[in-house]
């Protein structure tokens, strides 16, 4: 009698709890270490297609992550592209510096090649955000805006440690508990080329003076 109830009570359970693990099932995930900004009003902070630095600020500050391109050292693929997704930030939402800042491992294959060659491309794209779903953008979309950043990854200075790891952490707070015998280091892209497509026609071309001076809030 006892098994009976016992049986009927979690029968009870499961039918309310059923709603609500289905919705956390379905739901898109969102950006900023489960913190929601990648669900942000991307679609009212788009600033105008006219103003290609300005976007390509935009772009980099939204993003948590990136593709990252290096020339793989790998035996087999030597010589060859070699794409990761690396997460990133450059600062706190909406007080982005433009620099991209990364939290990299000597294990990770892709610090293997910048050791080797630290030429590098990171691609990042609104398709991160709910602005080409809103909208229906396919990601490989001009009009889901991306931008991509080309120069070399190289490690922070002692003088700027402080400013990587605060942006870093406070857009990726999981990494302050990542194990330290892979020996985490801060790295960032040192920006020598742009090229932001939001539209039809081809990328338009951005000089890092440009990128660097936008001002965006």
């Amino acid at each position: 009698m006892a098994g009976c109830a016992r049986g009927s009570a979690r029968a009870v359970l499961a039918f309310l709890l059923a709603p609500a693990l289905v919705a956390l099932l379905v739901a898109p995930a969102r950006g900023r270490g489960g913190r929601g900004h990648g669900d942000w009003g991307a679609a009212e902070l788009l600033p105008p297609r006219e103003n290609a630095a300005l976007v390509a600020r935009f772009v980099t500050n939204v993003c948590d992550w990136g593709a990252l391109a290096t020339i793989s050292t790998q035996e087999g693929v030597r010589g060859r592209p070699f794409a990761d997704v690396l997460s990133l930030s450059d600062g706190p939402p909406a007080k982005g510096s433009g620099v991209p800042y990364f939290y990299l491992s000597p294990m990770q294959q892709s610090v293997g090649n910048l050791k080797e060659n630290p030429y590098a491309t990171l691609t990042m794209s609104l398709a991160e955000t709910s602005f080409c779903r809103k909208y229906g953008f396919d990601p490989q979309s001009p009009l889901c805006a991306h931008t991509i950043l080309s120069g070399t990854v190289i490690k922070v200075s002692e003088a700027e440690m402080d400013v990587a790891r605060n942006s870093l952490f406070i857009r990726h707070p999981e990494m302050k508990t990542w194990p330290s015998s892979h020996n985490w280091f801060f790295a960032k892209l040192n920006i020598t080329n742009i090229w932001v497509l939001d539209y039809f026609g081809g990328p338009k071309i951005v000089t890092p003076e440009e990128y660097y001076n936008a001002t965006f809030q």
